[in-house]
Parts: structure tokens; C-alpha cells; sequence
């Protein structure tokens, strides 16, 4: 595990330990708000609180999901009334990740509203979709809805592999942490080939406009 990230995983898993279901709760509306707080540690963890028989899945599910909603929707709205700017401004305050923010841009700019649902079920992008959203002044009400559907299989599929694994919950954790780099790569991939395809699009046009 990456030595920088020590201290704020330790820093969740305490939390956890002391607020049991309701710090999944605020936890996850912190990680939705772009603060650190990696959800995969938050929701392994409580899929194991399920485990020790702690919590019930379903309690764990839904302060997991409502958490997420609720910090997606604070996320937006700073996006939708501060805009760039504010981000720009403040962001550093909380850490927050201006190169996963643009990356988080650019996925939403190539397919809108429905990226919000998409990208709940994609590491690192999930975190950060919201602030595009609200950039675009996408509409409130299927912004929550498309957040609510997405984020249900995500919260719920951690959950269940937390509980599975019970003691060893932990080792998902790493494999987990690797696998969000392959889907940076793929997402940044599949944005250089659209970039290049537009690319070769407008030549082809001007070619046909030439001539």
C-alpha cells in the first residue's frame, strides 16, 4: 500500500471502528465530496462489520448509499453555483485531485447524463463525476437518480466481498487499489482515441469541402 495513503486509511478504518454504521455514513458522504476517504476501505470494512454480525448488510448498504447521494449532491451543487472558479480556489484545501477532476470532465463532455450513472461503478471517476455535473447544470432530480441507481451496485458489491472474505476482507483491498489504475488507463485511452477520431472526422470533412 502506497506509504502516502497510510495515514488516512488508518485514519477511516479508526473512524470505523469507533462509528460502526453511522461513520460509513459520514465517510461516504466525505469521499463524495471529493475528500479523501477511500470508499473500496469503507465498504470492504462493513461488508466485515456484517461479517462479525455487527450490522446487517441492508443497514450497511443504505448508510453507504445515502452517504454517497448526499455528498454527490453537495458536490454537485458546488459545481453548479461555484463553478470552475471555486474549485480552482479551494480545492487544494481538501486536497482535492485537479487532474482527476479534468478527468472526470472529459468523461462526462462525451456522453452527458448518463455518464453519472456509468461512472458510479468506476473507481476514482465515481468520486469526481459530480462536478461536471454540476458545472453542466445537469438537472438536479435525474442527477440523484442516475447517482442513487449507480451507486447501489457499487456500495452493495464491496459490501458482499467485504462479508465474504470476513478476517481477510483486507486482502481485496490492495487488489482493488491496482485494478483503479487500469481503469485510468482505459478510460484514458478510450478518451485519446475519440479525440483522435474527431480528428480524423473534421480532416475528412475539409477534404470534402475542398474539393
Amino acid at each position: 500500500m502506497n506509504a502516502l495513503l497510510d495515514p488516512i486509511v488508518n485514519a477511516t478504518l479508526d473512524a470505523l471502528r469507533a462509528g460502526g454504521v453511522w461513520a460509513i455514513f459520514g465517510l461516504m458522504i466525505l469521499e463524495s465530496c471529493c475528500i479523501p476517504a477511500p470508499s473500496e476501505v469503507i465498504m470492504l470494512f462493513a461488508g466485515y462489520l456484517v461479517w462479525a454480525g455487527d450490522a446487517t448488510m441492508f443497514r450497511v448498504v443504505l448508510a453507504g448509499v445515502a452517504g454517497n447521494v448526499i455528498g454527490s449532491s453537495l458536490c454537485w451543487a458546488i459545481g453548479a453555483y461555484g463553478g470552475r472558479p471555486l474549485i480552482d480556489s479551494w480545492g487544494k484545501y481538501v486536497r482535492l485531485n485537479h487532474h482527476h477532476v479534468e478527468l472526470a470532465e472529459r468523461f462526462f463532455s462525451r456522453r452527458g447524463a448518463l455518464t453519472v450513472f456509468v461512472a458510479r461503478m468506476l473507481p476514482i471517476v465515481r468520486t469526481f463525476i459530480s462536478l461536471p455535473a454540476g458545472i453542466a447544470k445537469m438537472r438536479f432530480a435525474p442527477f440523484v437518480a442516475l447517482t442513487t441507481l449507480g451507486c447501489i451496485p457499487w456500495v452493495w458489491g464491496l459490501a458482499e466481498i467485504g462479508y465474504r472474505l470476513g478476517d481477510n476482507w483486507e486482502d481485496a483491498r490492495e487488489t482493488l487499489h491496482r485494478f483503479d489504475y487500469v481503469v485510468v488507463l482505459a478510460i484514458v485511452v478510450g478518451i485519446g482515441w475519440l479525440v483522435m477520431r474527431g480528428r480524423r472526422r473534421r480532416r475528412a470533412s475539409t477534404t470534402v469541402d475542398d474539393s
